[in-house]
């Protein structure tokens, strides 16, 4: 008998331990997409019974900074964990990812072209977009056509600059545009970087020698800093995505250059007291279309650390599958589904009755090229970024620079020096070049 309950308890041990190893710790990002995700986990785990889910839901900032420290020092804390275009082919090419690897079923040639080439590294895939997003113009219809202004689908800003002087009208509590101010290599940078792009202008040369006090990035800064001067919200300088969304949806914008993923929110009137009067077009461009309109996804990664590839894997597909995108229209309406990562979501009949924005969005994000996103040749991958390690420490220290020029506290010529010491300092202590 002791013999039997032995051999029971071990068998009830290794079938305890087959079980915990099929538990997924996976890192994502506290937005509504994610939480989403989260609630519709329990249908993986349905068709998946050895396979359970851990959630580790955190801020962005905060989210970035543990799967970076995890992912670096190899910590395996993480199975499966949310990341960026930025991040992915950097890591990709350090080989701190799993290249993912997909069965016909998932269909991998579905995926925007756009998204697929941001997420890989010498045409591997290193990981899969679970939504993704480009920046266009979005714009009050209804005051554009009061001033007798058609504004075509791709504009240039000086049309911009155009219609934003002639709808302007403060007393009235309505701004001619709406455009981020607040410093960080991923809010006001972000757009700034396609202003410069279509301007001419590149963070680095190929020499990776920063190039901010170039003419490009002059004309650029100045024109922006006018712009919102003359016709944008005052306290502009603290304005981010979530500020500016507030402002537009209140009917205070007249114009805004932004995410795409915007789109949804301020043409939905249950948020939006202007749902019926917004049109789209693509960002405006000037000098050159390149670069003018930015290129993200938030997207699944397994790290090379893990231990659970095969079931993380597994879970990857799932997430970023048509079944997927299916399964959140089903249960929440297709106005709710994660985009920018699927031409099928696209071709959605009942998906584009329910998202007006969706041609214009789709055309943002096929135009955008993360390998030739400026009109000099560049060293680096990305639009709104450069994915280099050091780029983060520059974009933020750049950012600032520019909030202050903004906020009128420095001048565009004075900010734009102190950013090129600050680069190249970061630059040549890297050893990019001497």
């Amino acid at each position: 008998m002791k013999l039997k309950a032995s051999l029971a308890l071990a068998f009830g041990l290794m079938a305890g331990m087959a079980h915990a190893a099929t538990e997924l710790v996976i890192a994502t990002v506290n937005n509504g997409h994610m939480i989403e995700m989260q609630k519709l986990g329990k249908n993986f785990e349905a068709a998946n019974p050895d396979i359970k889910l851990k959630w580790v839901t955190l801020e962005e900032g905060v989210l970035r900074q543990r799967v970076t420290t995890d992912i670096a020092t190899k910590g395996g804390q993480f199975d499966v964990m949310t990341i960026g275009m930025y991040e992915t082919p950097i890591w990709g090419k350090k080989g701190w990812l799993q290249e993912l690897k997909t069965d016909a079923k998932y269909d991998a040639d579905d995926i925007l072209p756009a998204m697929r080439n941001g997420l890989s590294v010498d045409g591997k895939m290193y990981a899969a977009p679970f939504y993704g997003e480009s920046s266009m113009l979005m714009y009050r219809k209804d005051l554009a056509d009061k001033v007798g202004v058609t504004i075509p689908d791709r504009p240039t800003w000086a049309q911009v600059k155009d219609l934003a002087a002639k709808i302007h009208d403060p007393k009235n509590g309505v701004y001619g545009i709406c455009l981020r101010g607040k410093p960080g290599w991923g809010d006001n940078m972000a757009f700034l970087s396609t202003l410069v792009n279509t301007h001419g202008g590149q963070w680095f040369d190929m020499g990776w020698k920063p190039q901010l006090e170039s003419k490009p990035w002059k004309d650029a800064i100045t024109y922006y800093v006018d712009l919102l001067k003359n016709y944008g919200p005052p306290g502009s300088s603290a304005n981010s995505f979530n500020e500016i969304l507030a402002l537009y949806n209140e009917g205070k914008c007249g114009m805004w250059i932004d995410a795409t993923i915007a789109a949804s929110f301020i043409s939905d009137p249950k948020q939006s007291k202007v749902a019926d009067k917004v049109a789209f077009a693509q960002a405006p461009t000037m000098v050159t279309p390149k670069g003018a309109n930015w290129l993200w996804a938030w997207a699944l990664a397994v790290p090379s650390g893990s231990k659970k590839v095969d079931a993380a894997q597994k879970f990857v597909s799932w997430a970023t599958s048509k079944e997927y995108i299916e399964l959140v229209a089903k249960t929440n309406g297709w106005a709710a589904v994660p985009t920018g990562t699927r031409k099928s979501t696209y071709a959605s009949a009942e998906f584009q009755k329910a998202a007006r924005f969706a041609a214009a969005e789709k055309m943002a994000i096929d135009s955008a090229n993360p390998n030739d996103s400026t009109l000099p040749k560049s060293p680096y991958v990305g639009v709104q970024f450069a994915a280099i390690p050091e780029f983060q420490a520059i974009g933020i220290a750049v950012g600032q620079q520019m909030s202050s020029a903004l906020a009128g506290k420095t001048t565009v010529d004075a900010a734009l020096k102190a950013s090129q010491v600050a680069a190249e300092r970061e630059m040549k202590k890297a050893g990019y070049y001497k």
